[in-house]
């Protein structure tokens, strides 16, 4: 957070959504930020996985929704897709409308709630992440804690979604709105919020923390032993007989597949965007030794993890290939039955025609029809 950086969206967007940029006093001339072509490109591709995420994550809350299995992870997928969603309607929106707009129009209380919400949105994604790794890692290394799975999943979803709301809070105290000296240019920021510029970046550290790196470790903890154990099982894979326990077993490690495809991906899209936004905490005068494009195209690369989640799971859970199947086939139905009924209908108007004669009266076919 540059003490001397202008305040503008493109700075922003960088380190979206740990913090805004902090300044406001500008050395040497200053020029309105606008809406740059890379910022359209930005707006575009945004749009167009808000389309596609809020579409993959509701069929998985119908699909999900629609079973009464009674199986221990249901409910963790289901708040995975409803974190998703969250990040769907407003991270994405609000990045959108805020590159368009390039300044904030909309007051201070909706500065505060929208960025408030977008910082919930984007904790609770990573912490119900952990909780699903937490879920495999107890699933693997101690299948006899298999009973009481359900009610310790529930008892950590909360711990995840309470916690997001407690650690997103603080933004609702210090983002404000702020002018550029001189200017008419108002921004939502957090300049003036820390007397000292080393609490600003406690803080931003703190939350760096524990929105990426502390989940981040706690992931790779769990699946690193989740592999060494599975590792330590196939050298004894030929004592072992065949039984119903042994596919007990297949059913677990295709959930672990999934599961962990689901968070590398959360690594991969999300790790390079947070790498930038340290280098650019230690050496704020990088924001304008790399091309704009670099900064959108890492933040739009961290959003994709939204899209991929719902990917990730149809993939691998043929209920939901099915439900998405049967869904297609229904609105194939429709829309064939509504095609059908307009062809009928403009059927009957083209016989009705045939049988008016010029003056308007029907001809004598019509009577003879009506008669017999």
């Amino acid at each position: 957070m540059a003490g001397q950086a202008p305040i503008n969206h493109s700075t922003h967007s960088l380190i979206t959504p740990v913090s805004n940029v902090t300044a406001l006093d500008i050395l040497g001339p200053w020029t309105e930020p606008a809406f740059t072509v890379a910022a359209k490109f930005r707006v575009g591709v945004t749009c167009f996985f808000f389309f596609i995420s809020s579409c993959s994550n509701v069929a998985v809350l119908c699909s999900i929704s629609g079973k009464r299995c009674k199986s221990h992870l249901r409910i963790l997928i289901l708040s995975l897709s409803v974190a998703d969603l969250l990040v769907t309607f407003l991270v994405m929106p609000l990045d959108a409308f805020w590159n368009i707009m390039v300044q904030w129009y909309a007051g201070e209380l909706s500065c505060k709630i929208l960025n408030f919400g977008k910082l919930f949105a984007m904790y609770s994604a990573a912490l119900v992440l952990v909780v699903i790794s937490l879920d495999r890692h107890w699933a693997i290394l101690y299948p006899l804690s298999f009973t009481s799975a359900g009610q310790r999943n529930r008892i950590m979803l909360w711990f995840a979604w309470i916690g997001s709301l407690l650690l997103a809070s603080p933004q609702l105290f210090l983002f404000r709105l702020r002018t550029v000296p001189g200017a008419n240019f108002t921004q939502c920021a957090t300049h003036g919020s820390f007397p000292e510029h080393w609490q600003e970046t406690t803080y931003n550290m703190v939350t760096f923390c524990t929105l990426f790196v502390t989940p981040l470790v706690v992931m790779i903890v769990c699946y690193t032993r989740i592999l060494w154990e599975i590792s330590k099982q196939m050298k004894h894979k030929n004592e072992l007989s065949r039984s119903k326990n042994d596919l007990i077993s297949k059913a677990r490690l295709k959930t672990l597949k999934m599961t962990l495809v689901i968070v590398a991906s959360f690594m991969v899209c999300w790790t390079p965007y947070y790498l930038l936004g340290i280098w650019y905490w230690f050496q704020p005068d990088m924001i304008h030794q790399i091309p704009e494009y670099v900064h959108h195209s890492l933040f739009l690369f961290g959003l994709l993890h939204t899209c991929t989640d719902p990917l990730v799971y149809g993939l691998y859970t043929p209920s939901f290939k099915e439900d998405v199947r049967s869904w297609a086939r229904r609105v194939g139905t429709l829309l064939s039955r509504k095609a059908k009924n307009s062809k009928q209908l403009t059927g009957s108007e083209v016989n009705i025609k045939d049988f008016t004669s010029v003056d308007g009266q029907m001809s004598s076919g019509i009577t003879l029809q009506s008669v017999f």
